[in-house]
């Protein structure tokens, strides 16, 4: 007796359709057209865009006009080549660089295409009709978007080189920190990334501050060499010369500045609310600091690439995993201060993972 094997047809996804209301629907398997690369997607990051889905069915300015496949840190492995790709084959594990620019970059913007008007990045809602994300089991991609993950990386930290890149682009919009002071206010992932990535550039000396004992203690896992407790009234250290702030918190910023040196540098890396906030700013004018804003990232996806192969590992950021179908709990967990959580990661592909943390 001969037993036919249908091909699979169709695939899981984690799709928000308002706020409140994230569903794992069943969807068509893509089929990669010419020049794209179908991934068969095996771990997701959950970032706090997805989560702001979620909650409020928007994540700043861009809101939901109709069901948004979440996810924009993902990596997997290739499942099928369209036509006209080159350099990539099926089981060759991958991440994705997310940002797909629409029309020509503008000439004074040339270096700087994370500053483009108009991206369309995966997970977002900012155009209509969405982008969808990669949280399915399945994925299509313009082949230009795929990073093949080197030798000795695992999608698991394959995964997360998205994030990482976030935080190489904000080392680079500073000056230089070999041999530097750094504080980083605020050890989410992205300011835990941020340690790693200020020692991996030669940093003297990283101090994270938090208002989380467990944050503090993935940063120090990460590489940080002193960590300040602000819930319990500890200060942050003075004349630091180059400050990250990845809180987005407007009343952080009064300490954050005075704890910069005269003449330091202050990098924005948490996003600021788009609301009027009272902030103390005196010290940017008499101390003469520059504060400058750092969004996404250009290509620095693949200095992550590197970085992670050369050795910096992501996996202390890692605070619990979630299978695919379970993944409304585990936006739940990434969204309570008070689950402790840090980087909340889905398994997507169906691989047995009991959830943890």
């Amino acid at each position: 007796m001969t037993t036919v094997t249908s091909p699979v047809t169709s695939m899981r996804a984690v799709v928000v359709h308002g706020a409140g209301d994230v569903r794992i629907d069943e969807r068509p398997r893509p089929e990669p057209a010419r020049d794209e690369v179908l991934l068969a997607m095996e771990w997701g990051g959950i970032c706090g865009s997805d989560v702001a889905y979620w909650r409020k069915g928007a994540s700043g300015t861009a809101a939901l006009a109709h069901p948004l496949v979440l996810g924009h840190e993902v990596a997997g492995r290739v499942a099928a080549v369209g036509a006209g790709v080159t350099g990539l084959s099926e089981g060759q594990p991958a991440t994705v660089h997310p940002a797909q620019l629409v029309g020509p970059l503008p000439e004074r913007l040339a270096g700087r295409a994370n500053l483009h008007a108009h991206v369309r990045y995966f997970g977002s809602a900012a155009h209509t009709p969405h982008t969808d994300g990669g949280f399915s089991e399945f994925r299509t991609v313009p082949a230009a978007q795929v990073r093949p993950l080197p030798e000795g990386v695992d999608t698991l930290s394959g995964a997360l080189a998205e994030p990482l890149a976030v935080a190489l682009h904000a080392v680079g919009r500073a000056p230089a920190l070999r041999g530097r002071t750094v504080l980083v206010n605020g050890a989410g992932p992205i300011g835990a990334l941020v340690v790693a990535a200020a020692k991996h550039h030669g940093a003297h000396r990283v101090f994270a501050a938090d208002l989380s004992a467990a944050s503090l203690d993935v940063a120090r896992r990460m590489g940080a060499d002193a960590t300040v407790d602000v819930s319990r009234g500890e200060e942050l250290p003075r004349d630091v010369d180059v400050v990250f702030e990845a809180s987005g918190a407007p009343a952080a910023l009064g300490a954050v500045l005075r704890a910069t040196a005269r003449g330091g540098t202050l990098v924005q890396v948490g996003n600021l609310p788009g609301t009027a906030e009272p902030a103390v700013l005196g010290d940017l004018v008499t101390r003469e600091i520059t504060w400058i804003g750092s969004y996404r990232f250009v290509d620095e996806i693949d200095d992550a690439l590197r970085a992670l192969r050369d050795g910096l590992d992501v996996s202390p950021v890692i605070s619990h995993r979630f299978p695919l179908d379970r993944a409304e709990q585990a936006l739940a967990v990434a969204a309570n201060p008070a689950s402790a959580s840090s980087k909340v990661m889905l398994r997507l592909d169906g691989g047995m993972v009991a959830p943890q943390g």
